[in-house]
């Protein structure tokens, strides 16, 4: 009898244990509800949109504290010809993303993306490493014809569509 209320015992500990680790796990989207759900990852602060473009200027990397370190390039000298069109912004489950293009003589010069889910250090980060990739395949390839980043999938998808959306008005 006396075993028979020990493991009755271990087996309620065990389970209270449980719970309490389960429940007391925060999540991301803990704080982006916190927050007021998605709505609250507005656009990112002015000056803090990740772009990348052809130049014959070196890149350089910088960060700040409102978004994460993204390389930045001059833009082309013959900005004179070249028109910037934006993309449709693309409401994705982490928030939006919206794209623009700079085109000159057809050809993809500049992509800057305006909007990204920024609103956590986990949104950061992995859009610290998934839109300069996102930006140099569109660079490389000149088109959407590009692969989506591996852990940045929603990120990924919202690029595509609104980098297509500007390709279209672009005319591309």
């Amino acid at each position: 009898m006396v075993t028979a209320v020990k493991k009755i015992v271990l087996w309620l500990m065990s389970t209270l244990t449980v719970l309490v680790l389960l429940f007391g796990y925060h999540t991301s989207t803990s704080s982006a509800s916190a927050q007021g759900g998605l709505s609250s990852l507005a656009a990112p602060a002015s000056g803090s949109a990740i772009s990348g473009g052809v130049s014959s200027s070196a890149s350089s990397s910088s960060a700040s504290s409102s978004s994460a370190a993204a390389p930045t390039t001059a833009a082309p000298s013959s900005a004179a010809a070249a028109t910037t069109v934006t993309g449709a912004v693309v409401d994705t489950r982490w928030g939006p993303v919206q794209v623009q293009l700079t085109v000159a003589a057809k050809k993809i010069t500049n992509v800057s993306v305006v909007q990204y889910p920024n609103g956590n250090g986990r949104d950061q980060e992995i859009n610290a490493q998934a839109l300069p990739i996102l930006i140099q395949e569109t660079l490389d390839n000149q088109s959407a014809s590009i692969d989506m980043v591996s852990g940045a999938t929603v990120t990924s998808d919202g690029y595509l569509q609104s980098l297509q959306s500007a390709l279209d008005k672009a005319g591309l």
